[in-house]
Order: C-alpha cells, then structure tokens, then sequence
C-alpha cells in the first residue's frame, strides 16, 4: 500500500500578517490543499484548557487570511455556508467571510452525531436540517476531519437535497482540524461533484496547523482511543506548530492534537472528563510506558534522525533555516520525563479549572 504523502513538500505562500500559509504540493491528488498555521490554532491545538468562546475565536484569524487569498485569487465574493453542528460550530466562517466583505446568502446545516458506546462508533444519526440549495455556490465548510465517515455522511445529505432542488455546486472551501484521511475523501468528493455539477473547478482544502493521523490501536500509552485520536506519524505539521511544541514540550504529551470540538465549547464539564481519563490513566500506567517510545511515537518518528532523513519523513525538505527546529527535537526525544509527576501537576491543574465550570 502507498503512501498518499510519497513526494509531497510544501510550498510558502507569502500573506500579510501572522499567519503562515502552505500549499500541500502532493503528486497524487489533483485538487488544492495548504496548510495554515497562526497563532490562535497552535494554543488550540496544543492546549485543552483554550475553551468554551476562545475555540471560536482562535481559528478566527487564521480563516479571513486564508479566505483572503482565495478571494485574491479568483473565489469571488458570494459563500454559501455548511455548518454540521457539532465541531463544526468552532470554526468562525461567517464571521471571517464578513471582515473579508464577503456576502453569506444560505447558511445550512445538518445535525449529525455519533453514536459512541465504550469508546467505539457504532453509528451516526442526522437530527434535523436545514438546506436551502441555490445555483452556482461556492460552499465553505468547517469541521473535525478523523475518519470522515461522519463529514461524508452529512455531505451525502446535503448533496441528495442539492439534487432535489436542481441547486449546483461551482466550488467547496473545507476548513479543518483534520487527518490524511481527508485527502482520500476530498479527490472523491471532487470527483463526483465534477460529474454532477459541468463547470466545477475543485476543492481548497485548508488544514489548521497539519494534515495529521489518527491513531489505529491504543498506542504506546495505551489509553488512546483508535479512529478518533489525532498524531503525527504519517502526516505533515507546520514547522510553525512543530516549533511551539518544542518550546511547549508538555504540550507533546496530551492525548491528542484536539480533544472533542464540540464538547470544548458547549459541554465543558465533559471536555475536562475526557482531559482527566486520558491523564489519571497516564498517572496509573505511568510505570509501564516506555518514555521514549511514547515522545517518538508523539514526535512521529524513532531518532536520533540525521537532518536530510529528518527532511524527508516530515515532508519539510525544501524549506529554509530548520537546521535549530531539527537539533531541538532530537534533544526532546532524550528529555527525561516523570510521568507520574507530570500526570499530578496536569491532573491538579485540570481540576482546578474544571470548577469554573461545574454547575453550582
């Protein structure tokens, strides 16, 4: 089996402002894909604690640049919105098209959930909608991207009723939090829109900080949850987000790239439950982890690497003065760690939070 990443590099796009910009130049996909990088997505992504309104505004700025450029580089001035509420209720779209002097004309949205028992989906469940299908849009997207099973289930959704109402698609922009997966996904869904709808011209897929993994067993602390975890391994990261986890190196050991969307925002008490499960297990197995193997295994690579080996398996090769990012990561992965003392200090911290936001 080949990897979709086989050749990718990526490529700065020069944009006003703090926020990084990447074209993901990928020989096997035909569409257009970049990853950004600013930062309100590195606190989000790196620190369970950014919750509740601060989710919202985090990716804010970050969005109107990267709308900015497209919109400099022929995307017009009219969106439609599709919001799946959920996660997808994090990303600010109305809001960034507005400071970019965009009109909204349809805001549509589905409510679609998962069904989890013992960690595990068994199924998804579409409660309502609302869909108003026009003519010609360009339809811009937000959400959490792991497996897609539940994106492209809503989409289906959304399609079927397009189809119905005689409404067509000319372009999709699709922000996420997401993993490789979404490659696989966007080329099919480009594919069938193209054949449905003469005239199409494709899909910008914009990844907040990288184009991640999800995780396919429990992983070396075995207490992730498979299919829904985010890593490394496999994927591409901004050099931006590889920068701040070195400079945060606690920051590496968290559960994930991001805990559940929606419940940071709209359920926080059960955010913090889940930011505990995954730590009082860390203070549990603490023991028995391999220390080493758990930063390789977060870093997404066994070291020590050479610098041109390093280059290749991040898919960075070709951008300047990473030497220093390079040598730091190397010294991360011999960082002796307590993980039991660690699991306390985030165990404590978390707790006194979490008051804040308990019912009285």
């Amino acid at each position: 089996m080949f990897d979709i990443l086989d050749g990718a590099s990526l490529q700065p796009v020069e944009i006003p402002g703090s926020t990084s910009l990447y074209e993901l130049l990928v020989p096997k996909l035909h569409n257009r894909y970049y990853l950004v990088s600013g930062p309100g997505s590195r606190s989000l992504e790196a620190f369970p604690k950014v919750v509740g309104f601060h989710c919202y505004t985090a990716l804010l700025d970050e969005m109107v640049d990267s709308l900015s450029y497209l919109c400099s580089n022929g995307l017009g001035e009219d969106l439609d919105l599709f919001t799946i509420l959920r996660g997808g209720l994090n990303y600010p779209l109305e809001e960034a098209a507005a400071r970019c002097g965009m009109r909204v004309r349809e805001i549509n949205f589905v409510s679609c959930e998962r069904v989890i028992e013992d960690h595990v989906i068994k199924g998804l469940e579409i409660k309502y909608d609302k869909i108003r299908p026009t003519r010609n849009c360009v339809l811009a997207i937000g959400d959490i991207l792991a497996t897609g099973d539940t994106f492209r289930y809503c989409f289906n959704h959304l399609l079927k009723r397009f189809k119905e109402a005689n409404g067509s698609i000319r372009r999709v922009v699709f922000f996420t939090i997401g993993g490789t997966r979404a490659f696989k996904l966007i080329e099919s869904m480009a594919e069938q829109l193209g054949t449905l709808f003469p005239g199409f011209e494709g899909i910008d897929c914009f990844f907040f900080e990288g184009a991640f993994t999800v995780y396919e067993d429990k992983g070396v602390s075995g207490i992730n949850v498979p299919n829904i975890d985010f890593g490394w391994k496999g994927g591409v990261v901004t050099p931006e987000f590889r920068r701040f986890i070195v400079d945060h190196p606690d920051a590496l050991l968290e559960k994930c790239i991001i805990y559940d969307g929606g419940a940071r925002r709209y359920e926080i008490p059960l955010h913090f439950e889940e930011v505990l499960e995954y730590w009082e297990g860390i203070f549990k197995r603490a023991d028995v982890i391999n220390v080493r193997s758990l930063l390789e295994e977060k870093l997404g690579y066994a070291g020590p690497l050479g610098f041109e080996d390093w280059l290749d398996i991040t898919h960075l090769r070709g951008l300047d003065g990473l030497g220093p990012l390079w040598a730091d990561e190397q010294a991360l992965l011999q960082r002796q760690i307590n993980l039991r003392s660690l699991a306390e200090r985030r165990i404590a911290s978390i707790n006194k939070l979490k008051l804040k936001y308990e019912k009285e």
